[in-house]
C-alpha cells in the first residue's frame, strides 16, 4: 500500500508535459533541435529537462559533441513514455470529430522536385477549399531519413516512387504511370521515321535527377538488360531538359504524366513510345504507421490519394 501511495505521489508531483519534452529530446538528440519542435525556447527546455533529472534522480541525457545521448535509466523509460503519450493522444483525438475548416492547420509533405510543379498546385487548390487560411509546406524529400522525419512530425506525409522503407512506414498506391521518350521534331533521325532500339541506343541522352550522382530511376530497369546509356547532360528539373531538347539532338527518357503536363507548352517536341520494353513505376504516398488513426493523418491520407489518382 506504501509503495502504490509513494506512486501516485510521484505522479502527482510531476507536470505531465515534461514527458513532451522527454520524448522530443530523446527523437531528435539535440535540445536546440527539440526547442524547435516544441515551439518553446532552449532555456525552457533547458529548465524543464532539469526538472525531469531532479524528479528521477539521473542525468538523463548527457552531452555527447554538438548533442545528447540518453543514460542506461532515460533508455529504459522511453518506450513506456512514449507508449503512454500515443495513448493520451488518441485518447484526446476520440473525443472530437476532425472538421478541416478548424482542425486543419499545418501540413508538410515531402516530394521530389520532379514532381512538386504536377501535384503542389492540385493539392493546394483542393485543401484550401476546406481551410483558406492552411499553411501548407513543400519541402525536399531525404530517404535516408524519411523514418526519423515523419516520426517526429518534421514531415506528415511523403510523395516518392515506391521503394523499400522501414516497417514503422505505412504506404499506399497513389498513381502508376510509365516511360515514354522525347525529341525536338526536327530530330535529324527521326523526322520521318519511328524511334527505334537502335537509334534510341545509339543517341546522346539527357537525364533528370535532384542527386549530384548515381543512376536514374529509368537506368536502374535498363541495366537489368545490360542496356547503358551515353549520358551527355544532367538537370534536377524535367523543364530545364526539355528545353534543352528542343535545341538539340539529345533523348530524354520521361514519365508519361510529366511530359503531359509541359507538352502544350513545347510545341517543338515529339514523344515516342520507349522502343525497349521496361517496367513503368509507381508513385506512393508515405505516412507514419503509429500517426494512421490520427484524425487529421487519416483525413489528408484520404485526399491526397484522391488528389493524386485524378491527376
Amino acid at each position: 500500500m506504501n509503495e502504490m501511495n509513494n506512486n501516485v505521489a510521484s505522479l502527482a508531483r510531476i507536470d505531465l508535459n515534461l514527458f513532451r519534452v522527454f520524448v522530443t529530446i530523446y527523437k531528435e538528440k539535440n535540445l536546440t533541435r527539440a526547442s524547435e519542435q516544441l515551439f518553446l525556447s532552449q532555456p525552457a527546455v533547458s529548465h524543464a529537462l532539469a526538472r525531469l533529472r531532479d524528479h528521477f534522480n539521473d542525468p538523463l541525457f548527457i552531452r555527447d559533441g554538438h548533442g545528447v545521448v540518453p543514460s542506461p535509466l532515460a533508455k529504459r523509460l522511453w518506450p513506456k513514455i512514449e507508449q503512454s503519450l500515443q495513448l493520451m493522444h488518441q485518447a484526446i483525438q476520440s473525443t472530437h470529430d476532425f472538421v478541416p475548416a478548424r482542425d486543419l492547420k499545418h501540413l508538410t509533405i515531402a516530394m521530389t522536385d520532379e514532381y512538386e510543379g504536377i501535384f503542389l498546385p492540385s493539392i493546394i487548390q483542393h485543401l484550401t477549399q476546406f481551410n483558406p487560411n492552411l499553411q501548407l509546406n513543400s519541402v525536399r524529400i531525404d530517404r535516408k531519413n524519411l523514418r526519423y522525419e515523419l516520426s517526429t512530425g518534421k514531415i506528415d506525409f511523403a510523395i516518392d516512387v515506391q521503394h523499400s522503407v522501414e516497417d514503422s512506414i505505412d504506404y499506399e498506391c497513389c498513381n502508376k504511370d510509365q516511360f515514354v521518350v522525347i525529341s525536338r521534331k526536327q530530330h535529324p533521325l527521326l523526322s520521318s521515321t519511328d524511334l527505334t532500339k537502335e537509334i534510341y541506343l545509339d543517341a546522346k541522352h539527357i537525364t533528370v535527377s535532384s542527386r549530384p550522382t548515381g543512376r536514374v530511376f529509368e537506368d536502374f530497369f535498363l541495366s537489368k538488360q545490360g542496356i547503358k546509356r551515353t549520358i551527355s547532360f544532367r538537370c534536377q528539373q524535367y523543364e530545364t531538359a526539355i528545353r534543352l531538347i528542343t535545341q538539340t539532338d539529345h533523348l530524354l527518357t520521361i514519365p508519361q504524366c510529366q511530359i503531359a503536363y509541359f507538352k502544350d507548352n513545347y510545341p517543338q517536341i515529339k514523344v515516342h513510345p520507349l522502343p525497349i520494353d521496361i517496367a513503368g513505376y509507381q508513385m506512393n504516398l508515405y505516412w507514419d504507421q503509429q500517426k494512421s488513426h490520427e484524425h487529421q493523418i487519416a483525413w489528408c491520407k484520404t485526399q491526397l490519394l484522391q488528389i493524386i489518382s485524378n491527376l
